[in-house]
């Protein structure tokens, strides 16, 4: 299945998400001539809750997921179903994040049980049913909406975990502005016979018993390219705890033509994390904060991030952004953080994507 999506892509076709509006049990053609991921691909279902999630649908398109769930046989369609239609992006068209709908879950199962129970036995619910529509007056998502977002890395392993892989964008593109810092070409544009530092996520390790001890082959892609890198026994041996599936890490090593098939290859001489490079290079972490945002319940939310993460040797300034200017403020050293990925994910959680910035010395 991934070797014919990047084929695709390579082919410059376009590989839609799958789509609980028009999506089919395979991969199907649209209108635009667009290929669209086939609701049979998504992990978790099977052609019982397909077929019923299609039956349903020639009455009409789905207005909510308490609609999805109200129209279609909750034997069939059950709340792993539900899951993997989410996080697969399947749902997108309903207009709602993600995250929103999966807090909203159980409430829209349990809404339809309860009106499935109820016609069974022929009788109306004294209070209404309680299965929101599109329709309503009010937002049937509202009292959900206070769900905690999903970082970049949380949407695209969600999209993994029920398809197989990442389809709406690349773990490295949350990342890529920093990576740079560090290995400043990107896979496609590496040349053989030179010592470089190449990033990647590692998207498959082959470990190889050898005479001297185990070494690993590991693919990388950064999203322009795949390649593979060898990881002799006293580097893989020094170095194993790093070398895992969908971590970013960072190579170095000689590039060589293999031999057999002509493609790129390292030979690897170290290994680092994306966490240990930062660590080693950076001078501060600077969130640009406009003004009119801060107030108690931003800062509550600010101090508990960042407390979650105090203890490093990384200083935080604060750059408070107004029409007219701004002005930087560091913090004490009493808020001085360790520089890790979780930091990152939940700063831009709760100041966004463009507000944080690792700053590096130069």
């Amino acid at each position: 299945l991934l070797t014919f999506r990047d084929e695709a892509r390579r082919m410059g076709l376009t590989v839609q998400a799958p789509s609980i509006q028009s999506g089919q049990y395979a991969f199907s053609v649209d209108d635009e001539s667009q290929i669209r991921y086939g609701l049979g691909a998504i992990k978790g279902l099977g052609e019982g809750p397909i077929s019923s999630v299609l039956a349903a649908r020639e009455d009409g398109p789905f207005s909510s997921l308490f609609d999805l769930c109200a129209r279609t046989d909750p034997r069939k369609v059950n709340r792993r179903a539900l899951e993997a239609l989410i996080k697969s992006g399947a749902l997108d068209e309903l207009g709602v994040d993600r995250w929103v709908m999966l807090a909203a879950l159980d409430d829209a199962i349990k809404g339809a049980e309860q009106a499935a129970s109820n016609t069974a036995a022929g009788i109306d619910d004294l209070f209404g049913e309680v299965i929101a529509t599109a329709g309503d007056a009010e937002d049937p998502y509202q009292e959900y909406r206070r769900a905690r977002p999903w970082s970049l890395m949380e949407l695209l392993n969600a999209e993994k975990e029920s398809l197989g892989s990442f389809l709406s964008g690349h773990p490295m593109e949350a990342y890529e502005a920093e990576v740079r810092k560090f290995a400043p070409r990107r896979i496609r544009e590496l040349q053989a016979n030179n010592q470089a530092v190449v990033a990647g996520l590692i998207l498959d390790i082959r470990t190889i018993k050898t005479q001297r001890g185990p070494m690993a082959v590991l693919t990388l892609d950064d999203g322009s390219g795949q390649m593979e890198a060898a990881v002799y026994n006293d580097v893989f041996t020094e170095h194993r705890d790093l070398l895992q599936k969908d971590r970013i890490v960072l190579l170095d090593g000689r590039l060589q033509v293999d031999d057999f098939n002509g493609s790129l290859t390292m030979r690897t001489k170290t290994v680092r994390s994306l966490e240990q490079a930062r660590k080693a290079k950076v001078s501060q972490l600077r969130l640009r904060v406009p003004s009119h945002r801060v107030d108690e319940r931003f800062n509550t939310l600010l101090a508990s991030t960042l407390r979650s993460a105090v203890g490093g040797q990384c200083p935080v300034v604060m750059e408070y952004v107004q029409p007219i200017g701004s002005v930087a403020v560091r913090l004490g050293g009493a808020w001085q953080v360790h520089p890790s990925d979780a930091l990152l994910d939940e700063l831009r959680i709760a100041v966004g994507n463009d507000a944080v910035e690792w700053v590096y010395e130069v």
